[in-house]
């Protein structure tokens, strides 16, 4: 079996997505492939009631209670291989808000994924509907990529765009284009499991 661990820091809208398409989709019949666990780094995240709900591990893991990023990175690792079970687990960015050490991105090199709200290469980082709105942006969107050391840099698997209509606020952007990460995001996992 092929585990999925996805990490959280929210409410989860991706990952549910993504549970929701594993079932719709028969993840487990047709590539041997299941979410065995959700892992937040905040105990308020709400996404883990919602894994709960769907019958899945979760566990928090408190990235204040340790003394560096190397240390909580190192920490996250040991529960991910081990909440992953044997093999090597598809580690899924969904909505974690942390930026990872070097050394975490090259321990799951070419098997972690992220979603960002934009059209990369363009708005890396944080604010990314407001800097689009702002640029004067026809379109944004989201894209999902493979994690790199370089944050929102890394290979391309899928993306979708969305109109900037005149009078979009931040928010009502980022409603559009959540509702395009919901799709894109589980599609872009399915073709990782069809390859593998």
């Amino acid at each position: 079996m092929k585990n999925i661990v996805i990490l959280i820091s929210g409410s989860g809208s991706n990952m549910l997505a993504i549970l929701k398409a594993a079932q719709r989709d028969r993840w487990a019949a047709k590539y041997r492939a299941r979410v065995s666990a959700v892992i937040s780094n905040r105990a308020d995240a709400a996404g883990l009631a919602l894994a709960r709900e769907q019958g899945i591990t979760t566990e928090v893991l408190d990235h204040k209670a340790y003394a560096s990023r190397d240390a909580f990175d190192a920490a996250l690792a040991q529960r991910i291989d081990h909440l992953g079970g044997p093999g090597e687990p598809l580690v899924v960015l969904a909505g974690f808000m942390r930026i990872l050490t070097p050394g975490f991105v090259g321990h799951y090199s070419g098997r972690l994924l992220n979603i960002h709200p934009s059209l990369l290469p363009a708005f890396a980082g944080l604010n990314t509907h407001q800097r689009a709105i702002d640029a004067g942006c026809q379109l944004a969107g989201a894209t999902v990529h493979l994690v790199t050391p370089e944050l929102d840099h890394g290979p391309i698997l899928a993306q979708a765009a969305v109109p900037v209509l005149p009078h979009d606020s931040a928010d009502t952007l980022a409603a559009r284009v959540l509702t395009q990460e919901h799709v894109i995001y589980p599609a872009a996992i399915e073709k990782m499991l069809q390859k593998t």
